[in-house]
């Protein structure tokens, strides 16, 4: 089941993106400090009193040589056809322009919800100012102050009340992957490879994959459903609006997906984009397969291998956990093996263990390496259980959070990826006082 989409909309300099980082950033910031992991704002997470959902910030949309009216046009409909929900924001220190008509009659058209947020209204007397904002027809304006976070609660409130149940999904027990890499790293190519027949066009001119193609098929008597992405491009060399589409369609299969599958071009190597794509499946809690395509096309050494694959684990360190395939689509090398992978790290990405289990590992793990000491004050670890999987999350409760470091946190992780065989799947970990 994918996640509900929000799409803020509204002309340019009304604070959309302002409003977008704060919504997304209490999302985000549990891997604030990972490096490598994606901080593009066009697409993030958010999540309010436990409705999680996906968002659009069409403030990062930009059209090159167009004129004004044709741009804010641009970006209201691509929010019409994405999102399930419509944050229409306009300026409360200035008034109704007639660039916020022009975004209304557009999204008049559209039978999709729309919540008008009120921006800059950063006190109480402000907010005498609103009422003239009913006018645009969309019923109750929500004051907000995107500066100092007034007012976002109630306009969250409003957001997802309009969230429909999808049950999309709900009989179909596939194994769902994606295929996400930059563009022409040779994802089409190894779904036609895989499935052993021309589905997808393959082109060598990149991008030639605008949208996302599901496919069924049916391996050793397990079913699977492959997504094949548009190629993801550098925020900065995004320009049309079929692109822009590309991303985001991307970062919807993504959420739709168990495991992602991380493609990478043998022939160029690793590139800071891969990282950044690897960082939006880190992010998003799904199980991660590395597949380095084009395998066949280097002239290698008895290391070469071993040598890329070591470049792999360095750049990209929190994926640690991830298992690496190298493999072409050109002579199907190692493709055979793919299916079993993904089916592998699906079940260690949905497995669930019992709290008497996990304990006694943590346990041993103490018993070998010590808790640590800070300021003379040890850290104290009661017990410890799973409370969801998808991915596995582990609450800890201690006598005080602030005492357990991350590098022992990590340690922790470690012992039970170990353990319980948790390959290719994240693992959350929370630290909890106990009361």
């Amino acid at each position: 089941m994918g996640l509900p989409v929000v799409a803020i909309v509204g002309r340019p300099n009304v604070g959309k993106s302002t409003i977008f980082n704060r919504i997304a950033g209490e999302r985000i910031s549990i891997v604030e400090d990972t490096p490598g992991v994606t901080r593009d704002r066009i697409y993030s997470h958010g999540e309010w009193l436990g409705h999680e959902f996906s968002m659009i910030d069409t403030g990062g949309i930009e059209i090159n040589d167009q004129p004004f009216v044709k741009q804010i046009t641009a970006q209201a409909e691509i929010a019409i056809d994405e999102a399930d929900v419509i944050v229409f924001m306009v300026n409360g220190k200035e008034g109704i322009t007639n660039a916020d008509d022009n975004v209304a009659r557009i999204l008049y058209r559209t039978n999709k919800p729309v919540v008008l947020a009120v921006n800059k209204v950063d006190n109480f007397e402000a907010r005498a100012d609103i009422y003239d904002f009913y006018s645009l027809g969309f019923g109750d304006p929500y004051p907000i102050s995107g500066a100092h976070g007034l007012g976002l609660g109630d306009m969250l409130d409003e957001v997802i009340k309009n969230f429909s149940e999808k049950t999309d999904n709900a009989d179909d027990d596939s194994i769902k992957f994606s295929l996400i890499g930059r563009p022409n790293v040779g994802k089409s190519s190894l779904v036609n490879a895989i499935l052993g027949e021309k589905r997808v066009i393959v082109s060598d001119v990149a991008g030639t994959t605008r949208d996302a193609i599901n496919t069924k098929f049916i391996q050793d008597g397990q079913e699977y459903t492959m997504v094949d992405t548009a190629g993801l491009r550098k925020r900065g060399k995004v320009y049309e609006n079929t692109e822009r589409y590309s991303v985001m369609r991307a970062m919807r299969s993504i959420d739709n997906s168990d495991v992602a599958l991380i493609v990478i071009n043998a022939e160029e190597g690793i590139r800071e984009q891969d990282k950044r794509i690897a960082g939006y499946a880190h992010e998003g809690g799904k199980g991660v397969i590395i597949v380095v395509n084009k395998w066949d096309t280097l002239k290698k050494t008895s290391s070469t291998q071993r040598e890329f694959e070591a470049g792999i684990r360095t750049q990209f360190q929190y994926l640690s956990y991830a298992p690496i395939l190298f493999v072409s689509a050109l002579t199907k090398q190692r493709l055979t093996k793919l299916p079993g992978m993904i089916k592998q790290v699906n079940e260690n990405h949905s497995k669930r263990i019992s709290s008497s289990n996990l304990n006694d590992v943590i346990m041993d793990a103490i018993a070998m390496t010590p808790t640590p000491s800070i300021k003379g004050k040890k850290l104290r670890i009661y017990y410890a259980t799973q409370i969801r999987t998808a991915p596995p999350t582990i609450v800890v409760f201690v006598n005080d959070e602030e005492l357990m470091h991350f590098s022992y946190e990590r340690y922790l992780e470690n012992q039970i990826r170990n353990h319980f065989n948790f390959s290719g799947t994240p693992i959350k970990i929370i630290t909890r006082k106990r009361k």
